[in-house]
């Protein structure tokens, strides 16, 4: 019951600071809000709240199954839930992972990244069906001596502070803060299609598991995020904007022409293509990196020969 009563109240919480950044859009007509995308975000919740609690059951029943088969427990009650926070954070560091850099997930998770607008109501933009299988992610918590009830617990109270950091209302934080958790900031880099940010800042409390695993990226001033997909939905309706992605995957795997390269499409991450007409985001960022260097080194060398004739008309002006 208490637990309940807190979620409610951290819940209604978002709920008023999302009712407060609605103002402050407004009042500022700073144009973070538009009337068709939240009405999208608030049905994809809806959504989304219809699978987990159809699969709520069944996720308690997993994870109390495989919780009978503990390999130990943890009796001090704050390591306890410090570990279970931390362990649960990075476990959906690796769930949220697998939903970039395998097509099928992706084709689940999209849902979430398929708006050109950013702000508290995008963190209601749920991704539909990841209810299905994420428990399995979870099973780990369950075998280290935590229960169903308290890993479901940690799993909304974290996913709240994950709602709160879809705005572009707050910018960087102090450089501590910014360093060891997610902010607003680095999410604003995970919603961008920009291809410097593409895939990057997995996390959900901690940043640290990005900085360990090399898929951080830093929010800069130079490439200004642009919200939404790399291809932008023609028709975002109530189907299509959760449907597309299997649609659009179909249709590689009928093209395909071996077996081989059908599963490919399936496991590979989005962008891959067995004849190479799109491209991976890791290859986009290594040709933008390159790209890049080369810019640089031409700028290096203006700048050195620009530094030689200033040079040598000082000579020439001496002699």
């Amino acid at each position: 019951m208490e637990r309940n009563l807190t979620i409610g109240i951290l819940f209604g919480l978002v709920a008023l600071l999302t009712l407060a950044e609605m103002f402050f859009s407004y009042y500022h007509d700073r144009k973070y809000y538009n009337k068709r995308d939240t009405w999208t975000n608030l049905y994809l919740m809806s959504a989304a709240f219809v699978v987990n609690l159809a699969t709520k059951t069944l996720t308690f029943f997993v994870l109390d199954f495989f919780y009978r088969f503990r390999l130990f427990e943890i009796e001090n009650v704050f390591w306890y839930w410090l570990v279970l926070v931390l362990a649960q954070d990075f476990l959906y560091w690796a769930l949220h992972t697998l939903g970039h850099y395998s097509r099928f997930f992706w084709a689940i998770h999209v849902t979430h990244h398929s708006s050109e607008h950013f702000n508290l109501t995008t963190g209601f933009r749920s991704t539909v069906f990841e209810p299905l299988y994420r428990m399995l992610f979870y099973v780990p918590l369950a075998l280290m001596g935590f229960n169903a009830i308290d890993i479901m617990f940690c799993y909304l109270a974290t996913q709240i502070y994950g709602n709160l950091v879809h705005t572009q209302t707050v910018k960087k934080l102090h450089p501590v803060i910014e360093y060891i958790f997610v902010t607003p900031s680095h999410h604003r880099v995970h919603h961008a299609s920009n291809v410097r940010y593409l895939d990057r800042n997995m996390g959900m409390i901690l940043i640290l598991w990005d900085r360990i695993f090399n898929t951080f990226q830093e929010e800069t001033d130079d490439d200004k995020v642009k919200y939404g997909l790399t291809k932008p939905l023609e028709n975002p309706g109530p189907a299509d904007i959760i449907f597309h992605e299997f649609i659009a995957l179909w249709h590689d795997i009928k093209k395909a022409p071996t077996l081989a390269d059908k599963i490919r499409y399936v496991i590979n991450p989005p962008g891959w293509s067995h004849d190479g007409s799109t491209q991976t985001a890791k290859v986009l960022q290594r040709e933008l990196k390159a790209q890049e260097s080369a810019q640089n080194q031409t700028t290096i060398q203006h700048i050195s020969d620009a530094s030689v004739r200033k040079k040598d008309t000082l000579v020439e002006d001496m002699a």
